[in-house]
């Protein structure tokens, strides 16, 4: 499978029935398609809709509807749009129970980098900063290396979103929690060995006794 999907269905096991989410652009868009049958949940884009929905058909697409990346997206029965205004309010008053954002560095202290890199151009510094800070919750979803380079580093070298701990990093070979006391592996993929996850990762690992395996 690819590591994407393996992502985004770890990911999905996360989300809990009534709550208010927002997913960033990229792997966390993904989430969608794994939510468990059982659990119903509303999504909010921080451009201004509460209630976002997968594209139902391809045709139905309108302009005015897309999410925070620019994609077209649906609307459930019910659904709300508003101004930008009081979207960032729900994001900067905590309404939000979970966020699930994508990641270029996460470091030992559990520090989100994932907004620019110097010296590209980038469109705008987006909802980021303030979803890592406002939201209840925060869900790192990201590839664990990038071109072979480590992801999960001991520190950040790029800009930080937040200077806010991320509560859960979600990658292809393992799922890691960020503690006062460090990176705690709690998960590990049954396609790679503990070794690799360990060579793969540039940030100290805490290894617990009962590591369990991810289930995808």
């Amino acid at each position: 499978m690819d590591p994407k999907f393996i992502i985004a269905k770890r990911v999905a096991k996360e989300l809990r029935d009534g709550q208010l989410v927002n997913l960033g652009i990229g792997i966390p868009t993904l989430v969608v398609d794994y939510i468990p049958k059982n659990v119903r949940v509303l999504f909010q884009s921080e451009n201004g809709i509460i209630g976002m929905s997968p594209l139902p058909e391809e045709g139905l697409e309108h302009p005015d509807l897309t999410n925070a990346g620019a994609n077209y997206v649906g609307a459930i029965p019910g659904a709300a749009c508003f101004d930008s205004a009081l979207s960032f309010g729900i994001i900067r008053g905590g309404h939000l129970d979970l966020t699930v954002l994508g990641g270029l560095q996460v470091d030992e202290e559990g520090h989100l980098a994932n907004w620019m890199v110097p010296g590209k151009m980038i469109p705008g510094m987006g909802g980021a900063m303030d979803l890592v800070t406002g939201a209840k919750r925060v869900i790192v979803a990201m590839t664990h290396t990038s071109k072979g380079d480590p992801k999960i580093v001991k520190r950040c070298t790029l800009p930080l979103t937040s200077i806010r701990r991320v509560d859960l990093i979600v990658t292809e070979m393992a799922v890691i929690e960020p503690t006062d006391e460090g990176l705690v592996l709690k998960e590990i993929s049954p396609e790679v060995r503990l070794e690799e996850v360990v060579k793969s990762t540039e940030a100290s690992l805490i290894i617990p006794k009962d590591l369990k395996v991810m289930e995808v």
